[in-house]
């Protein structure tokens, strides 16, 4: 049984499980999709919001999204026809609460001053003064932030909405007409900090549950790359490998560890930097981070020939598979919703098929009826120690840092390790005028690495632990595993 961590958690989930159930049948029709509001709310007392009618229409906008439609305006439009595949995150307009808060606000620890630097700082003539202190007229005011700079004392707060605040690349605007959020999609880099971020559920990610769903019914080779942050995600009981039965037991034909292409990413990577370094290049980043490398295309385009050539883990493991089968669907199961967009990247875009994030793959076990807390533990050992360490900050640098020490490579290895946008965006101006610390920058956009992702079921606290304990499971201690250098020996590893 799932432990949901908020209402919001156990509302995605029950809409994504609709969802699952109707493409089943194959009854996901627009009919259907309006009475899903009905079924997941059927008392007429509303819980959050100010009535049943906009409880409703929120989770109708929800299952639109999570059916693979736009949710524009209440009606449902053919996804292939109205939108840009390469954008997956959208705002739910009947969820946006319009966040009524005024960005800058004067405190009680104004003085009243004669020298009012906040007033005539003031490019809009916003300020002044009232009972002995500043004051603001919102209605004028720019938002410039000059009047919290000049203070003295530090009197003025500055707030800002969480979806607004958490954007690493100020994608995220808000309609001066209705003051709803919006999302801009050529500044946005698709990593879902917004989502994670907003307190009522009014951003979300584009969903392939239902294509996937489909496949299962079909009868498809379906086949699962699974993130090594899977660990923990259904509850410290349930094991990775009773996470594999519950794959199976779905109708996948097999799950696979991307911790098991990551081995070969660290392999060539490491390589591949090793030649960079003996060019003389400066710094080389890591590539396995979907969100990492779009942000630096959109926001550091001069410096994106730093970025490694290798593919993901998560390609790594898909251009395997597909070795084997050719015909086979895989599906990459992971806490990352940039991965959607990766997916669609014109010289990977064959491998990978679909991206479900942890949050969906439990709606789809909840679909099937499939609890994988019931499921037989079978053996899973498909990677080492150090692939599995992906899932967190510092894991790739470790990978590497092994295989130059197995390898003994005669080259300096200076690693930055960051995650999250601040540390981000310090580290990578930095790399911008020539100024990194050392010569490969390991980026991860979520705080602490997968992990941290915006789609995970589950916080990094209680991840953590068990992700710790399934690598040391692993019986290969190091990325040199003959068994894995094998079985990626014909895999081309460019991206």
């Amino acid at each position: 049984m799932i432990a949901f961590e908020s209402p919001l958690k156990k509302l995605k989930y029950l809409v994504l499980k609709e969802i699952v159930e109707l493409a089943k049948d194959n009854k996901l029709t627009k009919d259907a999709l309006q009475r899903i509001p009905y079924d997941i709310i059927s008392e007429d007392k509303p819980d959050y919001r100010c009535c049943i009618y906009k409880e409703r229409a929120v989770v109708y906008e929800r299952a639109t999204l999570a059916a693979g439609f736009l949710p524009t305006n209440n009606m449902v439009q053919d996804l292939e026809k109205n939108s840009d595949k390469a954008h997956v995150m959208f705002v739910l307009s009947a969820a946006c609460d319009q966040c009524p808060i005024d960005k800058y606000n004067v405190t009680d620890a104004c003085r009243g001053c004669i020298q009012h630097k906040c007033m005539e700082v003031c490019p809009a003539k916003a300020i002044s003064r009232v009972n002995g202190r500043s004051y603001i007229n919102q209605e004028m005011c720019r938002e410039c932030g000059m009047c919290k700079r000049s203070c003295p004392y530090n009197a003025i707060s500055e707030v800002m909405r969480p979806c607004k605040k958490s954007c690493p690349t100020g994608a995220l605007e808000i309609n001066p007409n209705n003051k709803k959020a919006m999302i801009e999609k050529e500044q946005c880099i698709s990593c879902g900090a917004c989502m994670a971020a907003c307190p009522f559920g009014a951003i979300s990610d584009l969903s392939h549950i239902a294509d996937v769903t489909k496949n299962l019914v079909e009868g498809r080779n379906v086949y699962a790359v699974v993130a090594p942050a899977i660990t923990g995600q259904f509850g410290n009981k349930v094991t990775v490998g009773q996470v594999k039965k519950a794959f199976i037991d779905m109708g996948f034909k097999d799950m696979i560890e991307a911790a098991c292409g990551a081995d070969a990413v660290t392999v060539n990577e490491a390589n591949e930097f090793a030649e960079r370094m003996e060019k003389e290049d400066k710094f080389m980043t890591n590539s396995c981070c979907s969100g990492f490398m779009n942000y630096i295309e959109l926001k550091y385009p001069n410096i994106v020939d730093k970025i490694s050539g290798t593919v993901s883990p998560m390609i790594a493991t898909a251009r395997l598979i597909k070795k084997i089968d050719k015909d086979c669907v895989v599906v990459f199961v992971g806490p990352c919703t940039a991965k959607k967009t990766e997916i669609n990247r014109e010289s990977i875009k064959h491998d990978v098929d679909y991206v479900l994030t942890f949050e969906e793959i439990a709606a789809l076990m909840g679909g099937f009826s499939i609890d994988p807390e019931n499921c037989e533990d079978v053996p899973i050992d498909d990677a080492s120690a150090f692939g599995r360490g992906f899932a967190q900050g510092g894991g790739v640098t470790a990978a590497i840092q092994n295989y130059i020490s197995d390898k003994k490579l005669d080259i300096e290895f200076k690693p930055v390790k960051v995650s999250g946008k601040d540390e981000i965006k310090k580290t990578m101006m930095g790399a911008k005028v020539g100024r990194v610390p050392g010569n490969f920058i390991e980026g991860m956009m979520c705080e602490g690495g997968c992990i941290g992702g915006a789609a995970a079921m589950v916080s990094p606290m209680k991840s953590r632990s068990q992700l710790m304990k399934f690598s040391k499971q692993s019986t290969k201690k190091t990325v040199l595993s003959n068994e894995n250098l094998e079985k990626f020996k014909d895999i081309n590893m460019e991206r």
